[in-house]
């Protein structure tokens, strides 16, 4: 799809929540509706502003014109030394309601705000959730080869030393892999061992890392300006305890029956359920202490979220993260993600690196 597909598109929806335009602040919203990135997001003001009956108009300051003059739209500066939201008013309707970017900066909604008093401001986000959550064919294709490359980086950090090293020089390795792989950006490499994993979000530190240790990996980036983002959790030596096979093995078959309950018209919250009642029936609810998943695209965590209370039904082209998990506060956690992509007739996994637990040294 064009970016002038997309711009029309979104003011069609837009229109459909009653809204009397958008306004596309610096970030992934602007950069999938135009292509366009500022070099750097500072306090001047840059702001698309879509409105029915209106040509795609986009202010941005002066000294940055000439980065700007390759978006699609029609351009209008403003400089140093003058007010941006009077030059923004012009682009207006003065009486309205506009969904706006929840990336735009607090000064620059009360800046218009002030300026046009008589305008209202929604989160971009709230009034239209969907907006980047299905994606085109090219999409699809530069989330399946950042799914592949983190797969790739999966399977070689096994072959490294877990036993005796930090969690940061582990850490630091899978970043190394990623980039080696094709990642221009790594946003984050959780290396939870022992007691560690136990907190979801654990960012690597300077535990060392022992034999009998579970270790959770949850590593992802953007490649290709598009999203990976998955998790394997790994035992540091040759013979896992039961328990730990058997709360590894409950996850397994959480995240593969939500993987199968995916198809066009499923809410959005059935596939966090589906996956909470195989932790729950197995007695380990309570321990499962985060929603199923997330979207992911231009950003690793966007809408549409698996999470009850989402009845936003599931439609081709979505792409999500289904990742169940267990913390054991204070001794391990375990966590399988995949990145999926709903099909015509159920989902596809854009992760395809074994579920089994898999041991290191």
């Amino acid at each position: 799809m064009s970016f002038t597909d997309r711009m029309a598109q979104a003011l069609r929806h837009a229109r459909d929540k009653n809204l009397t335009g958008l306004l596309i602040a610096p970030g992934p919203d602007l950069v999938y509706l135009t292509g366009y990135r500022p070099v750097a997001i500072t306090e001047r003001l840059t702001l698309l502003v879509l409105s029915a009956g209106h040509e795609p108009t986009m202010i941005v300051p002066r000294l940055e014109r000439p980065d700007a003059e390759k978006a699609p739209v029609k351009l209008v500066d403003w400089a140093d030394g003058t007010s941006p939201y009077e030059a923004a008013a012009r682009l207006f309707n003065r009486v309205g309601t506009y969904g706006i970017s929840d990336s735009a900066w607090a000064m620059h909604l009360l800046g218009l705000q002030e300026e046009l008093p008589d305008t209202l401001y929604v989160s971009l986000t709230k009034a239209l959730p969907m907006l980047r959550a299905v994606k085109d064919a090219d999409e699809l294709e530069r989330l399946a080869a950042a799914g592949a490359a983190a797969d790739q980086a999966y399977e070689e950090i096994l072959k490294v030393r877990f036993s005796g090293r930090r969690e940061t020089e582990v850490a630091a390795d899978l970043a190394a892999l990623l980039t080696e792989y094709g990642h221009s950006q790594v946003d984050f490499t959780v290396v939870g061992s022992g007691p560690n994993g136990a907190n979801p979000h654990h960012e690597a530190g300077e535990r060392t890392i022992a034999e009998g240790d579970t270790v959770v990996l949850d590593f992802g980036g953007l490649k290709g300006g598009y999203g990976s983002d998955t998790t394997r959790t790994v035992y540091v030596g040759d013979n896992p305890p039961d328990e730990v096979r058997e709360v590894h093995d409950i996850v397994r078959q959480a995240q593969q029956a939500a993987f199968e309950a995916v198809r066009p018209g499923v809410a959005c919250q059935e596939i966090d359920r589906v996956a909470r009642r195989v932790i729950t029936d197995a007695g380990y609810g309570e321990y499962f202490i985060h929603r199923v998943g997330h979207g992911i695209g231009l950003t690793t965590h966007e809408p549409p979220y698996m999470v009850e209370g989402e009845t936003q039904e599931l439609v081709p082209g979505m792409c999500f993260s289904i990742e169940p998990g267990i913390y054991l506060p204070g001794r391990f956690g375990v966590r399988i993600e995949d990145i999926v992509t709903v099909t015509e007739d159920g989902g596809r996994r854009f992760n395809n690196t074994p579920h089994e637990l898999r041991t290191v040294n």
